[in-house]
């Protein structure tokens, strides 16, 4: 699943990843989580900004739904353009 959110002028681009990589957990037959690609566009420029960046759930957890990566990653995405591109309120 793919999204594009904007915020404060960038555009950023989730893609929610089936990861099946990761060992079942106890009990279950077989387990798919999944991991939340972000990159950080701006639209007047060819480049991203960042280079893509997984994410997971806190704790080195995958998330447990698609709906879940994206909303997670679009709160990084977020914390990224807040941090890393200057862009936060001042207070």
């Amino acid at each position: 699943m793919h999204r594009i959110f904007q915020y404060r002028g960038f555009n950023i681009e989730v893609t929610a990843e089936a990861d099946f990589n990761r060992h079942p957990r106890v009990g279950l037959a077989s387990y798919v989580g999944y991991v939340a690609t972000v990159r950080i566009l701006r639209p007047d420029l060819s480049a991203a900004v960042t280079s893509p960046l997984r994410f997971g759930d806190t704790g080195r957890h995958l998330f447990t739904s698609e709906g879940d990566a994206l909303m997670g990653g679009c709160s990084a995405g977020q914390r990224l353009v807040d941090d890393v591109c200057g862009c936060r309120d001042p207070r």
